[in-house]
């Protein structure tokens, strides 16, 4: 599936992904460090939404948020905490 979405440093993308295969994990959700973006399938299915690879315009933006804000809310989340102990040094 292709990514739609575009980062401002594409050169971050590896750190991206790493960060979300972290929080996720924290989280308690099986992610594969290879494909960490297939941890929204788990979301999915886990909150009843029909989410599946390829086209997915079925989907309400209500649906969509949930997949993504649960992910993206808790890497924001990690980020600020990352901050904040950066500093405190």
């Amino acid at each position: 599936m292709a990514r739609n979405n575009k980062i401002l440093v594409p050169e971050a993308r590896a750190g991206l992904d790493q960060l979300k295969s972290r929080v996720m994990k924290d989280k308690g959700y099986q992610v594969n460090p290879e494909k960490p973006d297939n941890v929204k399938y788990e979301i999915a299915r886990e909150q009843g939404i029909p989410l599946k690879e390829g086209y997915n315009g079925q989907l309400t933006s209500e649906q969509a948020g949930k997949i993504g804000g649960s992910i993206g809310g808790n890497m924001v989340k990690e980020m600020i905490k990352m901050a904040q102990e950066q500093m405190k040094k």
